[in-house]
């Protein structure tokens, strides 16, 4: 199991973008798995959009 230190904020915060809270996430590999996999497909999503924003700001 893995031992996380989190706030109430965090835990909401977890439920409102994954649905599940830190005592699951800790506890089963597969939602972990699944939670960081979203959290890179957003990372991404917002790289693109940086790059989207600053090429249009050096036209």
């Amino acid at each position: 199991m893995l031992e996380l230190n989190y706030t109430t904020e965090m835990e909401k915060a977890m439920h409102n973008s994954h649905g599940i809270g830190y005592a699951e996430y800790s506890q089963k590999l597969e939602k972990r798995m699944d939670v960081e996999l979203s959290r890179e497909e957003d990372y991404r999503k917002s790289q693109l959009i940086h790059a989207e924003i600053e090429r249009r700001m050096k036209k």
